[in-house]
């Protein structure tokens, strides 16, 4: 891949639509442009963040769209380098002749993610922008483009970048005391070191804890309703769904099968499983909607364990407590409108599938449950990526590999090499000292044209 190409891509989705863009980046845009186009004036101006009305030429010169170019100048553009975007209207056919026509005038196909990529490498936005950047382009949910949104103005690099100048400060001690040692300079001891290790431990052990609920806002969860018939699992089911999904009636085992939903909770995508209600099947089709329940529940993040509050206690509820109780569900208490007969099972939590009461807390339960502390607001700066969470983590092992170097008493060069080892996934995530293949490997995923 040259990155000294003028590089051209349709930016917008695929098909018809109101307008369509195709965008070019590098120091031909202009001169590519000013021979795709022909402008009101004989020669454009080509001023800094602006737009200008011109019409698309054919090869062979004929008109074939009126269109508006937008021109931003280098460095203070998305790739820091002269970009063009061209807004035609958003025929396939017109948008294909304005990418051909811009290729035969000498600028190259964008490759996947190569906008971004240009950014990144010119200094524009570091690494975690641009994977933001993905992230907010696939976001389903609007908390999750607020997250994205976050990332890409700098919320993880801003917690990373003060932990990673604590930690240069220190090599650059360490290796000042190796290299003048001869000189009497004084290096920091045992105590000094160890006072500069712990808040860069403590910084980095605080950001890779944000993963847990960091994970969940784009990769989502399962949740699997369980419990015996007739307890109100497919009411809560479509109670949390907020719409009519599941078929709800008094007959005892009505649901046969696992019925599964794609929703969001909180802006958080969630697989909602509604099951079968679990009790000794009358004939065979039950006995295997009872099979996949179990199953549902081992795949499941999360169960909820459904009682009904309005009726007492049962041998079956007993029983499938115990049988569940490895998979640590949550115990939910269904029909809190109605009169309470359930009694021996503390800690539940009170809800009514009918009227809506207790839903919203059952809701911050499931998050706490799933998230151990709580789901991290955006501005906290939360890791999202799992190749964040896994070069972070390798940091946190290295610092405690030189924390026990400075109590064995080791040799400064060796201490150094646990704190080059705490550097190296650091400078991965900000892009610092990334290799070709993690480039690679992240600016693949992205749509052409971005």
């Amino acid at each position: 891949m040259n990155t000294r190409d003028t590089i051209v891509a349709i930016s917008t989705p695929l098909g018809r639509g109101g307008l369509g863009v195709v965008r070019l980046s590098g120091a031909d845009s202009c001169k590519i442009a000013q021979r795709l186009l022909r402008f009101a004036h004989h020669e454009p101006e080509w001023k800094a963040w602006s737009c200008e009305l011109a019409v698309l030429l054919d090869d062979a010169g004929a008109p074939v769209d009126q269109v508006v170019v937008s021109f931003f100048r280098e460095p203070r553009s998305y790739t820091a380098e002269d970009v063009v975007e061209i807004a035609c209207h958003g025929s396939p056919v017109v948008l294909q002749l304005c990418l051909e026509r811009a290729v035969a005038l000498g600028a190259r196909l964008a490759e996947p993610g190569e906008f971004t990529l240009r950014a990144y490498i010119n200094g524009r936005i570091d690494l975690p922008q641009a994977e933001a950047v993905r992230e907010l382009i696939d976001a389903t949910t609007l908390y999750q483009a607020r997250v994205a949104a976050q990332q890409m103005e700098g919320s993880v690099s801003r917690r990373i970048r003060p932990l990673k100048e604590r930690l240069l400060e220190l090599i650059s001690l360490l290796e000042a005391g190796i290299d003048f040692a001869e000189d009497d300079i004084s290096v920091a001891n045992a105590e000094q070191i160890l006072g500069r290790l712990t808040p860069i431990e403590e910084g980095l052990s605080a950001l890779l804890a944000t993963f847990a609920a960091g994970k969940l806002v784009f990769a989502g969860f399962t949740l699997a309703i369980a419990g015996r018939p007739n307890v109100g699992k497919s009411s809560l089911f479509n109670r949390l769904l907020q719409q009519e999904r599941a078929i709800v009636t008094d007959i005892p085992g009505t649901t046969r099968d696992t019925v599964s939903e794609s929703t969001s909770l909180n802006g958080i995508p969630v697989k909602l499983v509604d099951t079968a209600g679990i009790r000794e099947g009358s004939d065979l089709v039950e006995r295997l909607g009872i099979e996949r329940t179990h199953q549902a529940v081992a795949d499941a993040d999360l169960t909820l364990l459904v009682f009904d509050l309005s009726a007492e206690a049962t041998a079956d509820d007993r029983a499938l407590r115990e049988k569940l109780a490895e998979r640590k569900p949550l115990l939910v208490g269904n029909k809190s409108d109605l009169p309470r007969r359930f009694e021996g099972e503390a800690g539940l939590l009170q809800v009514s599938a009918v009227t809506g009461a207790g839903i919203a807390e059952l809701q911050e339960a499931i998050l706490r449950r799933l998230t151990a502390t709580g789901l991290a607001a955006p501005e906290s700066g939360a890791i999202t990526s799992i190749r964040h969470e896994g070069l972070l983590k390798e940091s946190v092992a290295a610092l405690e590999n030189a924390r026990r170097a400075v109590g064995f008493g080791l040799p400064h060069e060796m201490l150094l090499l646990d704190l080059y080892a705490t550097l190296r996934p650091i400078d991965a995530v900000t892009g610092a000292t990334t290799a070709d293949d993690i480039l690679n490997r992240i600016f693949s995923t992205f749509c052409i044209g971005k």
